[in-house]
């Protein structure tokens, strides 16, 4: 399901529930998904129990639910990022290795994943700032950003200095290169095509207020 709420709307911009639940009402019902470590988890929460929508993590698992709580939890029962999650009627187990067999082979329709950086032609960025103190640790990043049949992105738009994560060229280590579909921010959702980076909607802000804040060439939708 796709949305098309015209690029000069001004609605408050999202909080990372509102925007889960966005993305959760974007999935295609009996879709294949997989949900990256941080924001993109909170998408389980939202999804509509009828949607047919089943949930893989890269642990080793098809059919999890929403995050579990109270006495739901069971802390054999973990999502990648080692959130406590429920199980739905039909889940399975499977080694490590099957699970990345999944992920590899396109069997994902898609792949929900925070970022760093996202390029005007969709390369990918989400593992590593280049710190000298960081630990940087890919995971399996970047074949979900390859193998899945679309890469949807979750993020704030701009770093907490003010700078724009959508970016004309990643300065950052790539994940995976020309990955990436759609980008969900809490200023925008834009759509990465061949011709460019579309606007689909705004919140909380205006086209011409965006396009000087990103500083890469937008269309509206």
């Amino acid at each position: 399901m796709t949305m098309t709420t015209d690029a000069t709307s001004t609605p408050s911009r999202l909080d990372k529930h509102a925007l889960a639940k966005l993305i959760a009402a974007d999935i295609p019902a009996g879709a294949y998904v997989n949900l990256g470590i941080g924001q993109p988890t909170l998408v389980s929460n939202y999804l509509d129990p009828a949607s047919g929508v089943t949930l893989h993590t890269e642990n080793g698992m098809l059919g999890m639910g929403p995050e579990a709580t109270g006495d739901q939890v069971d802390l054999d029962l973990i999502n990648a990022g080692k959130i406590p999650v429920t199980e739905l009627p039909g889940a399975s187990y499977f080694h490590h290795a099957d699970s990345f067999a999944m992920m590899r082979g396109g069997h994902l329709d898609i792949c929900v994943l925070g970022a760093y950086q996202v390029s005007v032609t969709g390369d990918l960025a989400n593992w590593h700032t280049g710190a000298p103190d960081a630990i940087p640790a890919v995971g399996g990043a970047m074949d979900l950003a390859i193998g899945a049949k679309d890469t949807f992105v979750m993020m704030n738009l701009l770093t907490r200095q003010g700078d724009s994560k959508l970016v004309e060229t990643c300065s950052y280590p790539l994940t995976g290169v020309a990955c990436v579909s759609r980008i969900y921010t809490d200023l925008a959702v834009f759509l990465i095509e061949q011709d460019g980076v579309v606007v689909r909607e705004t919140f909380g802000i205006g086209f011409d207020e965006l396009a000087d804040l990103v500083k890469v060439p937008l269309r509206q939708g």
